[in-house]
């Protein structure tokens, strides 16, 4: 009976995991051996003030969950201690915070990562944590779009005022 519960209960996990990377936009798989408490906790905080979920799964649960979800490549990574970032919403906001915290803490590592359905590798990860964030992103958007109304309510402005010295 109670081993019975013991497979519901990592059937349940495997589930949660498989949900997880399947919602999510971008995850990406970090070594955090060497951190210390204080130094997880900050990371945890970063990343949740960008919308980032940080959790710590065993690897088997996690090679299950990819497996279900046909990301070939990912289980070559999941070994020693893990923990996976899950953005649902913006796909670069995770990159670019576990990169900036690998920079200043030597102890993370970075590993791999499933961006939009697609296994990558560190490469890809980094480049991807070089690109403005989607706020970034959608203003300069805006600024290139409103640049051609500015410069006709320039000219507008421009016929207007000569009108008016004539």
């Amino acid at each position: 009976m109670a081993n019975a519960q013991a497979v519901e209960q990592k059937q349940q996990l495997v589930n949660e995991v498989t949900d997880k990377m399947n919602a999510s936009q971008s995850t990406i798989v970090v070594d955090y051996r060497g951190l210390s408490v204080g130094e997880v906790t900050q990371l945890r905080r970063n990343l949740r003030e960008a919308g980032v979920e940080f959790k710590v799964y065993k690897n088997n649960l996690v090679r299950r969950a990819a497996e279900s979800l046909g990301y070939e490549g990912l289980n070559e990574h999941l070994t020693g201690p893990n923990a996976i970032a899950f953005s649902n919403e913006d796909v670069v906001a995770p990159a670019k915070v576990l990169s900036q915290f690998a920079k200043e803490h030597e102890a993370l590592e970075i590993k791999t990562g499933v961006i939009e359905g697609k296994v990558v590798d560190l490469a890809v990860i980094k480049e991807l944590a070089s690109l403005p964030s989607r706020d970034g992103l959608l203003s300069m958007l805006l600024s290139v779009l409103q640049a051609p109304v500015r410069g006709l309510a320039v000219a507008t402005n421009a016929i207007a005022e000569q009108k008016e010295e004539a």
